[in-house]
């Protein structure tokens, strides 16, 4: 005859299932709002032929589009990253709108400095504070068709 589980062994396993289950909010920006949204880039269009080349970051602000815009790179390989283009540290403002210069996104708010490669802020002060960098979306490229997503 088979044995019965005890309670305790029926315990754990319902604890390491939620424990497994959880949400960790601590890497959730608290500045930036969450936004569900589709965009279709095709690589053959004049306003982005800047992305068949690596290191080409291209600002796409239209409306519906991220919550301040998105920056899209080509990395290499087929390989494209998308990065909110709101300021990470800040809540969206009239100034929290980076803008591009080269491969580096600037925040005119607090002069913070981010990478359109890695989306890392590039001069993190060691003040002991909580800093955030760039907010990422998926970006899956398919032939000539980008498409970014959250």
């Amino acid at each position: 005859m088979p044995r019965k589980p005890s309670n305790y062994l029926i315990f754990s396993v319902f604890l390491l299932i939620l424990m497994a289950c959880s949400v960790n909010s601590t890497n959730r920006n608290p500045f930036l709002p969450e936004v569900g949204f589709r965009f279709d880039i095709n690589l053959n269009l004049p306003l982005y032929t800047d992305l068949n080349n690596p290191g080409n970051p291209v600002y796409i602000g239209n409306n519906g589009v991220g919550i301040r815009g998105v920056y899209v790179i080509n990395t290499g390989f087929g390989v494209f990253r998308a990065f909110e283009a709101s300021c990470p540290n800040q809540v969206p403002s009239n100034c929290s709108t980076m803008r591009m210069e080269g491969t580096v996104a600037k925040c005119d708010c607090d002069n913070f400095e981010y990478s359109l490669f890695t989306g890392q802020q590039l001069n993190r002060p060691d003040d002991g504070n909580r800093y955030y960098d760039m907010l990422e979306y998926r970006a899956n490229a398919s032939g000539n068709l980008v498409i970014i997503s959250n």
